[in-house]
């Protein structure tokens, strides 16, 4: 798939405010400070379309994107960012497990992983999390340019295997590298697969 326009709709703290359903939408999310803005910057080929930022919990928003004026990367705020109240980190948890759990139109959760880091009790709750719901998930193992490749298959090869204590089969997982471009062919080419077969839901969400 070639990206030729990528544009920002809207940020949303609201469910009924969110873009109509009719379009196919793949949400990122992970660990805060993760980097998932960098990565969507990378896939599309706009350096400034998502926000990048060294302080974690920068994104406090759904931010949807328009692809190709055919799908949607949705832009979720971080989970486990630790300096937000109790009550905000209950508001975002709320908000994006109901997108997450009710969004029609959502085809994939890309959960973001730092590949430089020992599997995460935080990952793995939201993995399992994903999968009770019955929700369709990969992984995308980001920062792989920052260490040896033994090492990013040491830390993959550990994390499959904590997910295998609570999933009978681990998700389709990525490889990637926001400097290095590493996983843009391939992140794409998953996404294009699923847009060719998706159908419009009949309720809008």
């Amino acid at each position: 798939m070639i990206i030729k326009s990528a544009e920002f709709i809207c940020s949303n703290t609201q469910i009924s405010k969110l873009p109509p359903a009719v379009k196919a939408e793949y949400a990122f999310i992970g660990r805060s400070n993760v980097g998932k803005s960098s990565l969507i910057n990378m896939l599309t080929g706009k350096k400034g379309l998502a926000k990048t930022s060294q302080t974690p919990g920068k994104t406090q928003l759904i931010n949807h994107f328009l692809i190709n004026d055919n799908w949607y990367i949705v832009d979720l705020p971080g989970y486990g960012y630790a300096r937000a109240s109790k009550s905000k980190k209950a508001d975002w948890d709320k908000f994006i497990h109901t997108y997450l759990d009710k969004r029609e139109s959502l085809q994939c959760v890309m959960v973001l992983i730092d590949s430089r880091l020992e599997p995460q009790k935080i990952d793995l709750e939201f993995c399992n999390w994903l999968g009770e719901k019955g929700l369709s998930f990969v992984l995308v193992f980001t920062k792989a340019d920052k260490q040896s490749s033994i090492k990013t298959d040491q830390n993959i090869a550990k994390f499959r295997k904590a997910l295998l204590a609570t999933f009978e089969e681990v998700p389709k997982h990525f490889v990637t590298s926001s400097e290095a471009q590493m996983g843009h062919d391939e992140i794409l080419a998953f996404i294009s697969q699923i847009n060719q077969q998706f159908i419009i839901p009949e309720i809008n969400f």
